[in-house]
């Protein structure tokens, strides 16, 4: 397909958005925490922090997505979105108490978490307009949150953590403007009609796709149980923000490569055997992170990020597309988002705070591979009853 004149502006601002979103993502899922254990918060406060944020975006997400189907613009939305963002967190860097700090964070991730489907939406829906692959884009937030998970780190390293809410404000500021020069791409064919909800309740009743988001919720518990804890781990065992800040950028650097090789070859393969490998790795990942004691031995394996999250998002994404009708799709990427980072980060962060204050690293650990290992076993099942279903 030959491009147009405008594809490569329209391409270059949303790869420069997913570039800073995820510099934003590297301050909630991972500086915050020390962020909060710097204002002198237990774990257990850090871990109901971190839990409430998903909580809320349960309704956020489906609130601003079925929104942004409805009146079919993501760039509207995801401006409102990331103005509420800016506000919030110049709010939140002067709070201090528990409960200041608890209210602000919810209406800060209110504004925070719908981002992301609207983003991922708006790339699939570019990507697919100038006949390119969604991760030709995507791969813009694996090097974004690359620059920033070593940068950020260098930074508060030797400011403090007290900067940590000014660092995310900046970001905020400058995603802003980013967003401005955004344009709403045109839907495809035969997706005109308007999103309806009794469309979306007949999707949501089907075996495949309840069976799909079951067991994308067990991996995502033992997801995030780990991104939630993993600084505060690391600085248990005595690594320094640096450190910290090269741990994040090696898992992101390597999810770079697995990008580029599915954006060319991942159409070559089922995405059901590839869920199925990520799990398989998922389980084998958080095995080593519960025998491990030393930074040495974390920052190894978070190499494995690589074929865990990088192999299974940009495959779930994939699938999703093939289970969600086109008019459904930014309620279908914030469904996805809702069970991968909302609910599972509500109960993985709320109940994984008293198990690493209660039972300790191992258990906690042990438990997030547990999480996983059922869901290699759900993925595992829906692969043999595809292949059940081929052979008849």
């Amino acid at each position: 397909m030959k491009l147009s004149h405008n594809a490569r502006p329209d391409q270059n601002w949303l790869r420069a958005l997913m570039f800073t979103i995820f510099g934003s993502t590297v301050l909630v899922v991972s500086y915050l925490q020390l962020y909060f254990s710097h204002l002198g918060f237990s774990r257990a406060e850090i871990g109901y922090l971190y839990g409430i944020g998903p909580l809320v975006s349960v309704f956020s997400n489906m609130f601003w997505s079925m929104a942004s189907d409805r009146y079919k613009t993501v760039r509207k939305v995801m401006i409102i979105l990331l103005g509420g963002q800016l506000i919030t967190g110049v709010m939140l860097a002067n709070a201090t108490s528990f409960g200041q700090v608890f209210i602000l964070v919810t209406l800060f991730y209110f504004f925070y978490y719908p981002v992301y489907p609207l983003a991922d939406t708006m790339a699939i829906t570019t990507a697919s307009k100038y006949g390119r692959n969604f991760t030709s884009i995507r791969v813009f937030g694996s090097i974004g949150y690359a620059f920033f998970a070593l940068s950020i780190g260098y930074f508060l390293g030797s400011f403090g953590p007290g900067w940590t809410m000014w660092v995310c404000v900046t970001l905020a500021a400058i995603t802003l403007l980013i967003g401005f020069r955004l344009q709403d791409q045109n839907e495809p064919s035969g997706s005109g009609s308007k999103m309806e909800l009794s469309g979306l309740w007949a999707i949501l009743k089907r075996r495949d796709v309840l069976s799909f988001f079951g067991c994308v919720f067990l991996l995502a518990l033992g997801h995030r149980m780990n991104e939630a804890f993993l600084t505060i781990t690391l600085k248990d065992l005595g690594a320094s923000e640096g450190l910290i800040g090269w741990s994040l950028l090696i898992s992101s650097v390597s999810e770079i490569p697995i990008f580029l090789l599915l954006s060319k070859y991942g159409n070559r393969y089922k995405e059901l055997p590839l869920l199925t490998f990520a799990a398989l790795m998922y389980t084998l990942r958080l095995l080593l992170m519960s025998v491990s004691d030393t930074p040495a031995a974390v920052v190894a394996i978070q190499t494995m990020h690589s074929v865990t999250f990088g192999i299974f998002y940009v495959t779930a994404v994939r699938y999703i597309t093939r289970l969600v009708p086109d008019a459904y799709r930014a309620t279908g990427m914030a469904l996805f988002t809702i069970v991968w980072s909302s609910a599972s980060g509500l109960l993985s962060g709320t109940f994984g705070g008293l198990i690493l204050d209660h039972a300790g690293r191992q258990v906690f650990y042990l438990t997030a591979m547990a999480f996983s290992l059922a869901a290699l076993l759900g993925f595992i099942l829906k692969l043999l009853s595809s292949m059940t279903k081929r052979a008849e």
